[in-house]
Order: structure tokens, then sequence, then C-alpha cells
């Protein structure tokens, strides 16, 4: 091997040979789970006998968050799913659950009695809301509601439904380095941790911007900087993202708009008026500004 060759670890994945139990459905458990095999973990994915609600509200995605995994149905509530359960985590590594504290007591998985049993096994608790409130109901609808981010339009403006499932994204990314986080630790201790990751803070840490007023209507990220704005085109509409001073004075240059005199966006709405929004982006790619067509979900 060339000192220019990566060895078979880094080909095979940072965590080849890190073995995962999961026994989290719907999104963010799922999610978590996804990200930790795509690093090269191993994972059996253990699911209710109904199986994941998941697969039924989307198939497509759940097949994509279960591939190259292994997927067994248990139940938990019956003596011998619990022992079937216990053979899997005695060979893991990592416990990943989506369950409130006192639904894992009932399961014989509250810590300190899965510590006790199995001292090597790391253990990410994905919970809605931090410790004292870590039993209170909720989902990723409620947690954004009470961060401001259904709300967050113009004074006046009806809440809309959030088209991003942000807290558990956000909360399975964070859950994904906190897995990474506890396998470390443990090479140094030789002991399992758990570690806790409630989804309500991953959502509160990627609405700061809002929270800090810096994406609010009229605020520099909201709508009032000329250049980091949506303008309608004659069909379709475009994002331009020119917020850096370089950025902003090649687009005026080019689209012969003079930066000193009178409303830079009234200007702006006149002359994106003038072409549709795929041939703005495609002009924008000609000329290496960031720029580019809105799309439906569908493209």
């Amino acid at each position: 091997m060339t000192a220019n060759e990566p060895d078979a670890a880094t080909i095979a994945g940072p965590l080849t040979g890190v073995r995962v139990v999961s026994t989290a459905v719907n999104v963010p458990g799922p999610a978590v789970v996804a990200r930790l095999v795509a690093l090269g973990a191993e994972a059996v994915k253990v699911e209710p006998p109904g199986g994941d609600p998941l697969g039924a509200a989307s198939p497509a995605w759940y097949a994509e968050l279960s591939a190259g995994q292994q997927v067994v149905r248990l139940d938990l509530k019956d003596p011998a799913g619990c022992d079937r359960l216990e053979h899997l985590l005695a060979a893991a590594d990592l416990l990943v659950t989506s369950s409130r504290a006192r639904a894992l007591e009932r399961l014989g998985l509250g810590w300190e009695a899965l510590h006790a049993r199995h001292p090597r096994l790391c253990h990410v608790a994905m919970v809605g809301h931090p410790a004292p409130d870590d039993d209170l109901p909720g989902h990723d609808l409620t947690y954004q509601a009470a961060l401001g981010l259904v709300g967050a339009g113009a004074p006046g403006d009806e809440p809309r439904m959030p088209v991003v499932l942000l807290a558990d994204l956000a909360g399975a990314e964070r859950a994904a380095t906190e897995a990474v986080a506890a396998l470390l630790q443990r090479g140094t201790t030789g002991r399992g941790t758990r570690r806790e990751v409630a989804l309500f803070d991953a959502a509160a840490a990627m609405a700061a911007p809002l929270r800090h007023g810096l994406t609010m209507p009229g605020a520099v990220l909201g709508g009032a900087h000329p250049g980091y704005r949506l303008y309608a085109a004659r069909r379709g509409h475009v994002a331009v993202a020119c917020l850096e001073p370089q950025f902003l004075t090649r687009l005026l240059e080019l689209l012969g708009v003079p930066p000193g005199a009178g409303d830079l966006v009234e200007r702006l709405t006149v002359v994106f008026g003038t072409r549709t929004a795929s041939e703005w982006q495609a002009w924008a790619r000609e000329h290496d500004l960031p720029l580019a067509e809105v799309r439906g979900v569908n493209g």
C-alpha cells in the first residue's frame, strides 16, 4: 500500500465492526441508524409486531432508511421477545431508542438495569423534551410550534404546516454525533455510557437564526437584503443569494443596475421579471452567481 492509498478500514467505513440495535421507529431513530450504517456500522432494527408506522406512511422512505439493515419484529411485552432482544444486545455495541423513560423502564431497558447486564453497551436515548420534562409527549409538529417555526411569517399570517421534519432530522444528526462520542469514550474507559438527545433541544438549535432575529421578515436574511431574497420571474420565482459584497456587485454589474440610485429591490424586481426562472438559473450558472430557480417538491 502506498502513502496515498486508503487503508481497508477507510474504504469500509469508520464504524466498520460496530454493531447497533435499534428499537426506534417513525423518523428520528431510523434516520440516525441509517446515518451510522452509512458510516459502516451493522444494524438490527427491532420493530413491534405491527411494523414501523413509517412503512405505511411512506414506504419508499422507510425502505431508504432501512436499507442494509436486518429488520426483525418482536413483541417486547412477551418474554420470548424480550429474550430475543437480550440476545441481540449481548452482541451489540450501541442501543438506539426513541421511547420515553418510563416505557424503557417497563421493558427492563432503564439505564441502570441495562448497564448492569451489558456494561460495555452504549445507549443513545432519543426523547422529546429534556429532563425534567422528558416524559412529556410530543412530536416534530409540537416542537416546531413551541419554537415559533410554524408561525414565522409576517404578522397576521396564518401558521403553516412545516414542510421539513426539522426536529426529527436535526435530532438524528445530533444522535449520530452522540453515538460516536459514546463509542469513543468506551474506547478509553472500556465501559458503555448513556447519551440523551432531546428533539426539542435539536429543534431549538435549528431555530437560533429566528430567535436572534436574523431570519425574521424584514431582517437581513428575511428579505431586507436586496441580494438575499426571492424575486418573481416572468414565470416562476428565483432565490438570489448574493449576500457577499463581491457577489452583489457582480450581479448588479451584469444586470446593468447602478448600485446607488433608488430602491435596489424595486429595480431588481423589474429586471427579474423579464425572464423565466429557469432562464435566470442558466444565466447565473454561466456567470458563477448563487441563484436558483424555486422548485416545487416534485421539481
